[in-house]
């Protein structure tokens, strides 16, 4: 007889061999014809130019932190509900419970109010477009030349 551990050891590599038998009939069933198109890379729809490393600015990162800061404070609400609403537990404390439930709840989201006021007072969800930097360069090829080279390559010449 297995163990509890036996079983759930069972049920994973059950899982892992359905992934893999899954996988293996989509590979069989799918067609497969790549070409230029789907095999370039995609940047939500624009035509990637230029050099990944590029100077992104920092809202973008402070604009997401906050984001997920304040997403996952909120999903604390959702066990806090569940636990606090027990009707059993608000007729045992003759209402009190319930109290200082709404109480609790009440605290909190004025916490996380003061956090985004503070944010919001700080400028840090204020949205900046990056102005873009064109890079000049001093040379003594005469700007035709450029044109010429670049027609040239636009008829695949």
């Amino acid at each position: 007889m297995l163990s509890h551990f036996g079983i759930i050891f069972l049920f994973i590599l059950a899982a892992f061999a359905f992934i893999a038998v899954v996988l293996f009939v989509a590979r069989l069933l799918r067609p497969h014809r790549p070409n230029i198109e789907k095999n370039s890379t995609y940047e939500s729809g624009e035509e990637p130019i230029g050099n990944a490393n590029v100077q992104f600015n920092i809202r973008f990162y402070v604009v997401a932190l906050v984001f997920v800061l304040f997403d996952v404070e909120l999903v604390f609400l959702f066990p806090w509900a569940t636990v606090f609403g027990q009707a059993r537990l608000i007729q045992a404390t003759g209402g009190l419970w319930g109290w200082f439930a709404l109480t609790e709840a009440i605290l909190f989201v004025v916490v996380l109010g003061l956090g985004l006021a503070y944010v919001w007072a700080k400028g840090y969800l204020d949205w900046v477009k990056p102005q873009p930097k064109i890079p000049t360069i001093e040379t003594k090829v005469p700007d035709q030349l450029y044109q010429r080279v670049n027609e040239r390559y636009k008829r695949g010449i």
